[in-house]
């Protein structure tokens, strides 16, 4: 799709070839009417996708820290782009000026502000008319030819100054930049200069942003209509001919060039379509500031080298090249006295070490390997090998293979030579991950600077003759090299990294390629590959294969590589599985870890040798199982097909072994369960960089991304970037570690210094709750979860923010790209949904045997697709127990199941209308027709009977039971509970939840939201049981208030007899505190409590469920059977999975209720 910017230099240069008359501006009617057809339609949509979201971010902080504000908008057209604003921030504008050029649009926006309708009004708290000028915004002496402008004289400071649409016709565009950057006020603490721009990148000669962001995704849509092209076609040239005739002419010639570089899609032949990518960019007063800090630190000398494309592309503000730490400190300070943020150069590899207006620091200069002999205790046992290496940030995978095999050892490292320090501490996949894992695996130790402080840290075991002078070592030092392992370009910029290393392997090669007939083919090879022969080799071994078209035909490509620590000493290789299924390999080598790299089949022989072309090429990595299987073969196939240039090709690296050994949560690299590395990758020549040949590649990778998303378990965080199609991506980077490492950053890099890394969510202040909605076929799930969130929007005095999803959306998008099924249909359409349902149910369940993990990737997915919500509900669900199944997956989220009954008769008559439930996820119903609860082996959180008609019963649901779950007394309670960060033992977070007693009013707040809480009725309860010591303080408290008595339950030898016991083992805070592994016996009077009596068991947590399981099975032991209990908790920690422990025990249909959930201990 070309661009606008492409498409105004075709105009241009067709005008200038065939007439040789004069061009004159466009008359404010003509210019007035190009604009109307590009902000028309989908124009309009880069203004409610990108511009007046990105406006409100900006502005909020600013805004929210001063009473009044004054606003300049330059350009703004026939409206104000601040009239878009939310209200709370409109409202705080008191005085308007504008710079309007086009006397049409300044007397329309004139007209627009001074409204006076009050509802209709977009600024309505203007102390003043508004000031629009009919005149251009120019310098003030017009770069020194002493000629005054329309901004001469004007003494008036803005708060916020925005150039509104582009910055067309203004140059230099940093003059201009710099001189509404003077007109800023400059108490108390500045203000700021927005510009939005359509027309490529902002070159901006050394101004530094305090932010910028961008739109790659812009589209305009134009009606393929001489009348509308007739205006659209000058607008984006600019002018028009002077001579009529020629006018005329040149207009015909405009409208075929716009035909020949629009875009058409089939569903809408009569629009062309044109990319118009849109950039931001704020300034502050301290824009300027870059020469302070050159003043310190060093420039890189020359153009700086790079490998990737995407960021040659990109003009920073400066790349400085620091020599020494001291250097690097200086960056940091500098960055955080003038609030911009700093982009690093390792490898050169990153897409984003390199961004516009942004100073880059280039590492090139730590380039030292350093090989050390531990002692013995120093090295991790996994390891092989009595040394470390110390490898500075400014080294590349080759320099320490070259290095480190000199000694006989080496480091499991990318596949590469050229990639450096970004890529090791966000995975680092390689030929020898099956054998000793990931690179960020084999991190021991690390120093960097922090981005907080400026201090030189260090993290883990690092020689103290590599620590430099004034390093500290950081007191939550696990937390940060936990992060580091999977997540390090995020909290700091390293200095060096400490890897443990292993004995240097000889590789043996092998390589095969087979041309393909077509897709059935395809499919077959790939699932003989992927059964065959990946899944029987040994962890020395790995296969990677290759899928691309050459020669006019696709054709499957596979390099097998095995490593040995013993002599290499038989002259042919021994045979494979593949020889059997392929015959024998095409050429095999001995080689070792350096020339190894120069055995890439992409680089040797496909397309005739990657690694000897003048390319350019753009990747994204996704994890994926079952390459072989139906739905992810062909989409495989169809990616290749889809090929924009002949060059692209799938990479899929195998993984498993020792990559699958390291649990998810024990590094910041959570994505451990797959079978190979996807990586899609577009690829051109050189010297279209820059055209639409690379734009369409780039497109293409994304496509296929996209396509293969849901079918993938994680994304490969390393590419990562600000994009913003990098988005859906990030989400599922970090596996369960996402929140773990949301926190991180926000506590070690809280000024966002880094903030062109792979994205990492905002930390949320208060906690999101999420609601299960549950029930079988047409029992009006989804039409109930709509009238629960229009209850919770409308609670105006909560201010909050709800939001319903079908989580068997995803699934129905699978089998409607498998089948061919019609997807909007499956959506939307009852009848068509239920012909479907067996066979969608089928192809549910083969996917979940082959997918074990499917439903918490359906689940995580939906609900990082809702990070902005504070209410999330989910229908479609599936699972058995979903609490308890899926609360460790968010453990800082309040998980709620809400069944929803109905008769059979009520579902059968919904079930033959076309309204109302239209989910196809539904519970699978039973042979039972009563009760669902009858047949479940788990109480759901809360139960809505849903016979009767209309809304009003839902509603009133909603605000007795669900409501109350989001009351700001909950936040008010969390907040009294402390965190002890490595207590009682180092990488421990620990939640003092008993400390809340000890707070002012603590103890009355917590049992009063108890009381209110227990959705049983207090009037059944004859008594509250405790355990000895949490259990207390919150149970005799809540006896008193709801005058029940109190049931002690203590130690064994503590109570009179006579009594009953069982043995108790230790709690989860008991074990970490102790050694001490010995079980005990708890015990409580006899009789205390009549037999059958309902009981309401109260403790300060639920964790791991142990101290639970005990008290229920003594409860039992006294004669109180389980559907008498009740478990009210004060904080639950669904990390330690307590609710599925309970469960297992027998236990899962006891009501369990928790006021709070935490994260950690």
């Amino acid at each position: 799709m070309a661009t606008l910017e492409s498409l105004k230099q075709a105009l241009r240069q067709k005008a200038k070839a065939t007439a040789s008359c004069s061009t004159q501006p466009l008359s404010d009617a003509q210019y007035s009417a190009g604009f109307d057809v590009l902000v028309r339609g989908s124009g309009w949509m880069t203004y409610q996708g990108f511009i007046i979201p990105q406006l409100s971010q900006l502005l909020a902080p600013l805004f929210k820290s001063r009473i009044h504000i004054s606003a300049l908008e330059i350009g703004p057209g026939p409206k104000s782009l601040l009239g878009y604003l939310p209200g709370c921030l409109r409202r705080k504008i008191r005085s308007y000026t504008a710079f309007e050029p086009n006397g049409l649009f300044a007397t329309r926006l004139e007209e627009w502000l001074c409204s006076t309708s009050e509802t209709e009004s977009p600024l309505p708290c203007l102390e003043n008319p508004p000031t629009v000028h009919p005149i251009p915004f120019v310098l003030q002496h017009n770069m020194g030819s002493g000629t005054s402008t329309g901004t001469g004289g004007n003494d008036e400071k803005y708060d916020i100054i925005l150039f509104c649409h582009s910055m067309y016709g203004m140059k230099p565009k940093h003059r201009f930049i710099e001189r509404a950057l003077e007109m800023l006020v400059e108490w108390p603490q500045g203000g700021m200069v927005a510009v939005f721009h359509r027309e490529g990148a902002l070159h901006l000669d050394g101004l530094v942003c305090h932010r910028t962001a961008s739109f790659p995704t812009g589209v305009i849509s134009v009606a393929n209509d001489d009348e509308v092209l007739d205006c659209f076609a000058p607008f984006i040239a600019g002018f028009t001919m002077q001579d009529v005739n020629v006018d005329k002419a040149i207009r015909v010639d405009w409208r075929k060039v716009c035909l020949a570089l629009g875009r058409r899609e089939k569903d809408h032949p009569s629009q062309l379509l044109f990319s118009s990518p849109n950039v931001m960019a704020a300034f502050t007063k301290h824009a300027t500031a870059l020469p302070e800090l050159t003043a310190q630190v060093p420039l890189v000398k020359g153009d700086k080298t790079l490998k990737t494309r995407q960021a040659r592309l990109h003009r920073p503000a400066s790349i400085v090249r620091p020599t020494e730490v001291q250097h690097v400190q200086q960056c940091v300070r500098w960055a955080l006295k003038h609030g911009v943020g700093l982009a690093v150069i390792g490898g050169g590899h990153s897409g984003h070490c390199l961004w516009p207006n942004v100073v880059s620091v280039d590492m090139g200069a730590f380039d030292q390997v350093h090989i050390h002999t531990a002692e013995i205790d120093e090295v991790d046992s996994a390891s092989d090998s009595s040394s470390l290496v110390v490898a500075e940030a400014g080294c590349k995978t080759g320099d320490i293979v070259r290095k480190t095999m000199a000694a006989g050892v080496t480091v499991p490292l990318g596949a590469r030579p050229s990639v450096g320090a970004g890529l090791w501490l966000q995975g680092g996949i390689g030929h020898l991950s099956r054998l000793h894992g990931l690179a960020c695996d084999a991190i021991v130790g690390a120093v960097m600077v922090s981005v907080d402080s400026s201090q030189i840290l260090y993290v883990g075991y690092v020689p103290s003759q590599h620590r430099p002078a004034g390093a500290v070592r950081l007191e939550n030092e696990s937390d940060l090299l936990w992060a580091m392992k999977g997540a390090g370009t995020n909290f700091g910029i390293v200095i060096s990294l400490t890897f443990k290393t292993y004995a240097a392997p000889t590789y043996l090669t092998r390589n095969w390629v087979v041309p393909l007939s077509g897709n059935l083919e395809a499919r077959l090879r790939l699932s003989d590959f992927d059964q065959l022969v990946a899944r029987k080799l040994h962890r020395n071994c790995s296969a990677d294969a290759y899928l691309y078209w050459e020669a006019g035909r696709l054709h499957l490509g596979m390099t097998m590589i095995e490593s040995f620590t013993t002599r290499f000493t038989f002259a042919t290789p021994t045979p494979t599985p593949v020889d059997a299924i392929w015959g024998p390999e095409d050429n095999f080598k001995v080689v070792d870890g350096v020339s190894l790299f120069e055995t890439e089949m992409y680089v040797s022989s496909m397309h005739g040798g990657h690694g000897g072309g003048k390319t350019s090429s753009f990747k994204r990595c996704l994890f994926l199982k079952s390459i072989g299987e139906a739905n992810v073969a062909d989409r495989l196939v169809a990616a290749v097909e889809s090929r924009p240039s002949p060059l692209c090709y799938l990479h899929l690296l195998q993984g498993g072994e020792a990559v699958d050994d390291v649990a998810a949560h024990a590094t910041a690299f959570g994505c451990r369960d797959w079978d190979f590395a996807c990586v899609i990758t577009s690829v051109w020549p050189r010297d279209q960089d820059g055209t639409e040949a690379a734009r369409s590649g780039v497109q293409w990778v994304y496509n296929v991304t996209g396509d293969l998303l849901s079918l993938s378990g994680g994304a490969y965080g390393a590419d990562l970037g600000p994009d913003p199609r990098d988005a859906a991506l990030a989400t599922k980077a970090f596996g369960p570690n996402r929140l773990r490492l949301a926190r991180l950053k926000q506590s070690l890099d809280p000024g966002n210094v880094l903030a062109y890394t792979c994205p990492l969510p905002k930390e949320t202040m208060k906690q999101k709750l999420i609601i299960l909605v549950t029930g079988k076929s047409c029992a009006g799930k989804d039409y109930c979860a709509g009238v629960w969130v229009s209850v919770f929007i409308r609670c105006t005095h909560k201010s909050l923010t709800a939001r319903a999803v079908s989580i068997s959306d995803a699934i129905k998008r699978e089998y409607a790209a498998v089948t061919g099924a019609d997807l909007s249909r499956l959506l939307w359409d009852r009848a068509y949904k239920e012909q479907h349902r067996p066979a969608l149910t089928a192809f549910f369940e083969r996917q979940a045997r082959q997918r074990p993990r499917l439903p918490e990737e359906h689940f995580l997915n939906v609900v990082y697709g809702a990070e902005d919500v504070d209410v999330l509900l989910i229908t479609g669900m599936r699972d058995e127990a979903p609490v308890a199944a899926l609360s460790h997956l968010v453990p800082d989220s309040k998980l709620l199941e809400v069944q929803v009954q109905a008769s059979e008769q009520t579902r059968r008559i919904r079930r033959g209308c076309h309204g109302g439930d239209i989910d196809g996820g539904d519970n699978k119903d039973n042979n039972n027709s009563g009760s669902s609860l009858t047949a479940l082996d788990y109480c759901p959180s809360l139960i809505y009977d849903n016979n009767t008609t209309g809304d009003e019963a839902a509603k009133r649901f909603s605000e007795h039971y669900l409501l109350p779950f989001v009351d700001e007394d909950l936040q008010r309670l969390a907040n009294m509970v402390r965190q002890s960060p490595n207590f009682p033992r180092p990488s421990i977070e620990y939640r003092h939840v008993l400390g809340i007693s000890q707070q002012p009013g603590g103890l009355a707040l917590c049992t009063s939201l108890l009381q209110k809480h227990f959705t049983g009725g207090w009037a059944n309860v004859k008594a509250v049981a405790c355990c000895e010591v949490g259990g207390f303080v919150y149970a005799s408290a809540l006896a008193l208030r709801v005058d029940v008595p109190l049931v002690l339950i203590r130690e064994a030898g503590k109570l009179p007899p006579p009594t009953v016991s069982v043995i108790k083992p230790l709690s989860h805070m008991s074990s970490l505190a102790s050694n001490d592994s010995k079980e005990k016996r708890i015990e409580m009077e006899r009789d205390v409590v009549p037999r059958g009596a309902s009981v309401v068991v109260v403790d300060d947590v639920l964790s791991t469920g142990e101290t639970l399981c005990a008290v229920l099975q003594l409860l039992n032991e006294a004669g109180i059977r389980a559907e008498n209990v009740s478990i009210m908790v004060v904080a639950e920690f669904p990390v330690h999975r307590g609710r599925e422990l309970l469960r297992q025990r027998g236990f899962g249909r006891i009501n369990i209720q928790s006021l709070l959930v935490f994260s950690g201990a």
